[in-house]
């Protein structure tokens, strides 16, 4: 993907909590999607060996991959780009919960932002939920597009423009 190709709209982000049906997520994704690779909580090695299958995956169906870490260490892997809150050559995303974080981003350079959470998520249970009203001011308060994230809903994305939403990402919905 090239800077001046469009921005995907529609999002997978992985953890370990997919488990054994992560690629039955990424089977469901429609072409022109992505995918944020998270996966933390594996070992180097083992977490490089699923990556490479994810990209394999993600090539094969015409997705968007980003590795969650430095730029430097997504180039290497051969992701389309990056997502965390540093700085680095090439597309990047970044992880936002308030206008603090917004503005961070912006300085560093990202191309867009997952704001979150929605609402509430398993994936972050202790997090307290924007809420549609929240999301929305702060969802405004950039010039980057907003990717909106946590509890969100295949039937709710539909929606989601009116909040100042580019797009939308998920876990759980992709499984269901």
């Amino acid at each position: 993907m090239h800077r001046r190709q469009p921005m995907p709209t529609i999002w997978l982000m992985t953890d370990e909590r997919l488990g054994d049906r992560l690629f039955e997520a990424i089977d469901r994704l429609p072409r022109g999607a992505a995918i944020v690779f998270r996966h933390y909580g594996l070992a180097r090695t083992e977490r490089r060996a699923l990556f490479e299958r994810v990209r394999r995956a993600a090539r094969r169906r015409g997705l968007l991959l980003l590795l969650a870490g430095p730029a430097s260490q997504a180039r290497a892997w051969g992701a389309g780009g990056s997502h965390g809150r540093g700085r680095g050559r090439g597309l990047r995303s970044a992880p936002v919960h308030d206008l603090i974080e917004i503005r961070a981003a912006e300085r560093n350079g990202a191309d867009w932002l997952f704001l979150s959470p929605l609402h509430a998520t398993r994936s972050h249970p202790e997090a307290k939920p924007l809420g549609r009203l929240g999301f929305s001011r702060l969802a405004r308060r950039t010039r980057l597009p907003v990717i909106a994230l946590g509890g969100v809903t295949r039937k709710e994305a539909r929606t989601l423009s009116r909040l100042g939403a580019s797009g939308w990402a998920a876990i759980d919905a992709w499984l269901k």
